[in-house]
């Protein structure tokens, strides 16, 4: 038999405001700074700067390692005579042609490989082929075929270019929801249309993938482009400011150079590419 228990009556407090703990912790002025990315990122560039300084001082040779100091003198002197803003300038000028060109051929080759099965083919084996070419190796071709100036620089830029962002770009697309598709065909959007205002959104971080790729390799294909020949209409950008400064033995120029090689970099990548993700991927919802 079963024994019937009486459960005892349960009663609850009822507790004012007052009474609660603290619900929400308020931040200290440590967690604030921690908290930011900037900061951190500053943080982590300052003491890159202060390990190069003492390894500058302790090695005592400036021939191989200047000093972080020395290497902010001859930036600041260059920048103020107008050195480094005009070779990089011009560096800039002809990437800024390369990759948009190389960029809208990648865009094309692309439409036509998500359009048609020769499209896909013809993109996937020229890919192939062309992809693990590196842009360097055709320097010579580009010597002969377009001469010592702005032309060869670019044609190098554009192959650079071109294969990393059609290969992301159409992965984007192939990415694209089976519903995001049939959302699109319902509106009747056909063609071009059904590109541009269906698979562009749908696979914009992929395509933004593929861009920042394509700079990166442009950048650094531009760099050593010029370092080989990167004299144009008498004028160099900074991978010639750079080999003039070798050859001059003028070792914190050369490190000079380089760091605004970086600067530049870290300027695209944390402002230019950041901002078009604010605005596009993270509005969107896309990317957190």
């Amino acid at each position: 038999m079963f024994q019937t228990v009486e459960r005892p009556n349960i009663y609850c407090e009822t507790l004012g405001p007052d009474q609660f703990g603290i619900i929400e912790k308020p931040l200290t002025l440590a967690e604030k700074i921690y908290n930011q990315a900037w900061l951190r990122k500053i943080a982590i560039l300052l003491l890159l700067a202060v390990l190069w300084e003492v390894y500058g001082r302790w090695l005592d040779n400036p021939l191989l390692v200047p000093t972080f100091s020395d290497t902010m003198r001859a930036l600041i002197t260059d920048f103020g005579n107008g050195t480094i803003p005009s070779r990089a300038w011009g560096s800039i000028e002809v990437l800024m042609l390369g990759f948009a060109l190389g960029a809208l051929l990648a865009g094309l080759l692309s439409v036509f490989a998500i359009s048609t099965r020769v499209g896909a083919d013809f993109l996937e084996t020229m890919t192939a082929m062309f992809n693990p070419l590196p842009a360097i190796a055709l320097l010579p071709l580009a010597l002969i075929w377009f001469g010592l100036g702005s032309g060869s620089l670019i044609f190098v830029l554009v192959h650079s270019v071109m294969w990393a962002v059609a290969l992301n770009t159409l992965a984007g697309f192939r990415s694209v929801s089976a519903t995001v598709r049939m959302v699109g065909r319902n509106y009747n959007l056909n063609g071009l249309r059904f590109v541009v205002r269906i698979l562009i959104p749908a696979a914009f971080p992929s395509i933004l993938s593929g861009l920042k790729i394509g700079w990166a390799f442009a950048w650094r294909t531009l760099i050593a482009a010029e370092l080989v020949f990167g004299v144009s209409s008498g004028q160099g950008g900074l991978g010639w400011y750079i080999f003039e400064s070798k050859n001059q033995l003028n070792i914190p120029e050369v490190f000079a150079g380089l760091l605004t090689i970086i600067l530049i970099g870290l300027a695209v990548e944390n402002v230019v590419f950041r901002f078009i993700e604010s605005r596009t991927v993270q509005r969107w919802g896309m990317q957190s």
